[in-house]
């Protein structure tokens, strides 16, 4: 499968400036398939109401162009043509964007739909934004199971969206997160989502900017699980057999990709 790396919103926390890396996937017979939307056109329409208290933190530049829906149709493909969305979660830097694909099926686990959808808790009601998905998607949800991957227990290969694109439980930074593996042309990629903020999780140093680790400790649903996600993926892209592992919000790690280099930055 061909993967083009979007940066779908870029962000300027104090001292950072992050992006949404968002993967937009050409199959051989089902269409477009996207991995995140980052921020749509109605949140650059109604930021107070869709994006809420994020955008005063993170500060997202909230440009049109920067969109899903119009970085595709400068590609010459058709906002039509995406049939499917798999989502890591459902933060508002991440599902926004869905709406401007309203005839695509939207994956996530059952547990993220669950904490987001269905059932929130006080800190979840707080942190999701469902005027992003008042426009009736179709959400379809992955229960817990499946089949071991690069060491993971219970990674679910999604066949009904296309064979080689596969659903990694990753939790902690919300409730049901998850990474997103592909088989592109290059290799096998990993889209890790936010369980991790910066390429230097990988090597195991910590040079990312204080604010920064501090968001991602402040925003973990679960820390303990947050950091044994660092642990599990530091080890992975140790591996000689290991996927090329991204995050959505570090920008030397979508530069890289978008070279075709397959390791973080030392």
């Amino acid at each position: 499968m061909k993967v083009h790396h979007l940066n779908c919103g870029t962000m300027r926390p104090p001292g950072a400036t992050l992006v949404c890396h968002v993967l937009l996937i050409e199959t051989d017979r089902r269409g477009l398939v996207l991995v995140d939307s980052g921020y749509g056109l109605r949140d650059v329409a109604e930021p107070a109401r869709r994006v809420g208290p994020l955008r005063l933190a993170m500060r997202p530049l909230l440009d049109p162009e920067e969109t899903a829906a119009r970085q595709i149709e400068r590609l010459g493909f058709r906002r039509e043509d995406v049939r499917h969305i798999v989502l890591t979660h459902l933060d508002p830097d991440h599902v926004g964007g869905i709406a401007d694909f309203p005839g695509a099926r939207v994956h996530v686990t059952s547990a993220e739909a669950r904490g987001a959808l269905h059932a929130p808790g006080p800190r979840e009601r707080l942190r999701f934004r469902p005027a992003q998905w008042s426009h009736g998607p179709l959400f379809v949800e992955h229960g817990p199971g499946g089949e071991a991957w690069h060491g993971f227990a219970a990674a679910r290969e999604l066949d009904d969206v296309a064979p080689g694109i596969v659903l990694v439980p990753l939790p902690g930074h919300t409730r049901g997160h998850a990474g997103v593996a592909v088989e592109a042309d290059g290799g096998v990629l990993l889209h890790a989502g936010d369980a991790f903020f910066d390429h230097t999780t990988l090597t195991g140093r910590t040079r990312m900017p204080l604010a920064l680790r501090a968001t991602e400790t402040l925003v973990a649903h679960d820390l303990a699980r947050v950091r044994a996600n660092h642990a599990r993926l530091a080890e992975l892209h140790r591996r000689a057999d290991g996927p090329a592992i991204l995050c959505a919000h570090d920008p030397v790690l979508l530069e890289r990709a978008r070279e075709g280099l397959t390791g973080p930055a030392s």
